[in-house]
């Protein structure tokens, strides 16, 4: 029962409110489409209704469930992970979804292993990081193994393909380091050498060196790589300052593509308008500060920089994808967390913000 008084209630509060207005907006969004796809308008809001109360669970016992004690789990859920990264590329075994086989198929549920990658990396580096101490400065203790485990999850990631999640786990683990205080030098000749590596890898697919063209001038092509931006912004104007209203939003209706999943945003901008908008990117920003604020409490280094690793992960996701739908950066694949359509990322978000409760309460006990 003490424990419960201790938890940050506001981090607790912004994740149930963001999940539960998720659920609606994932409806309001998909209703039509499942209607016509499916025959059940319901479709995905029974599926994420689903993953929201599998979310919830894992969080109450992420949050009741010692955060130290997750050090034991740190190598075996990166051995589990990258298992299943290597295992989704094998044929027949990965679900295929526009070209690209990202999910496995457990019966009606699909699962993405690239999400608990993100949360394995996470836990390991804060783990090893913390092991380390002084040796953190060198380049052979400090430095290389990370960058090699890095790599490989990067390359897995990046074969199935996905590079917006290879970017957010390489980005993650790097400002990891960063606040461990690993030399900088040695991160910053990484960059260099990744920009090659990213103009290739980029440039040299075709879908992704057209959404680049799609994000420098969408009108240019607005029937094929320039539709998703064009309509994106259409439902954000059309929103004005109050919105459509609920439920009332047009381009949801087979003229945004997938509108429940990587452009909810734009639904969001749409039906609640501006006002909509600002306090959805508030929550947002409130919760990464808040997370922030749990990292900076934390005498324990290893909760120090699992809650910074954390907070950096849901919030650049979570700014990656605004900054998408709002035809800041280029298009790519990247969920919004806690109101895109997804069981993976709902449940991890979730899980990630339970472990973060379980760090505040403890820093709580510890400041007594």
């Amino acid at each position: 029962m003490e424990l419960r008084r201790n938890f940050d209630i506001s981090v607790l509060l912004l994740a149930v409110v963001l999940s539960c207005l998720g659920v609606i907006m994932v409806y309001s969004a998909s209703a039509v489409v499942a209607g016509e796809r499916f025959a059940d308008g319901f479709h995905f809001l029974k599926r994420q209704g689903l993953f929201l109360a599998v979310g919830f669970i894992l969080m109450g016992i992420a949050m009741f469930f010692d955060y130290r004690h997750l050090r034991k789990t740190a190598i075996p859920m990166l051995i589990l992970s990258l298992g299943l990264l290597v295992l989704i590329l094998f044929p027949g075994m990965g679900r295929e979804v526009n070209g690209a086989v990202r999910w496995f198929r457990l019966g009606g549920i699909s699962f993405q292993p690239s999400e608990l990658a993100k949360l394995a990396l996470v836990i390991y580096m804060a783990h090893s990081l913390t092991k380390k101490k002084q040796k953190i400065k060198s380049f052979r203790m400090g430095f290389l193994p990370y960058m090699l485990v890095m790599a490989t999850m990067l390359l897995l990631i990046l074969m199935e393909p996905d590079l917006g999640s290879g970017m957010v786990l390489a980005a993650v683990g790097l400002l990891i380091m960063i606040i461990a205080g690993v030399k900088l030098r040695y991160l910053f000749s990484v960059v260099i050498m990744m920009v090659p590596f990213l103009y290739f890898a980029i440039m040299n697919v075709p879908y992704r060196r057209e959404r680049i063209l799609a994000f420098l001038n969408p009108w240019k092509a607005p029937d094929s790589y320039g539709y998703q931006i064009i309509q994106s912004q259409i439902a954000f104007e059309a929103g004005g300052l109050w919105g459509q209203g609920l439920g009332e939003g047009k381009q949801k209706l087979f003229y945004l593509p997938e509108a429940h999943t990587d452009f909810v945003f734009s639904v969001v901008g749409e039906e609640l308008g501006f006002i909509g908008v600002l306090v959805v990117i508030s929550m947002f920003l409130l919760l990464i500060i808040q997370g922030f604020r749990i990292a900076l409490n934390t005498e324990d280094p290893f909760g120090r920089y699992l809650a910074f690793g954390l907070t950096v992960l849901l919030g650049l996701e979570a700014f990656l994808n605004v900054a998408v739908v709002l035809g800041l950066l280029p298009p790519k694949g990247m969920a919004l967390p806690f109101l895109s359509y997804g069981g993976s990322n709902l449940v991890c978000s979730l899980v990630a913000v339970g472990i973060l409760l379980s760090i505040s309460s403890r820093n709580a006990e510890a400041a007594k």
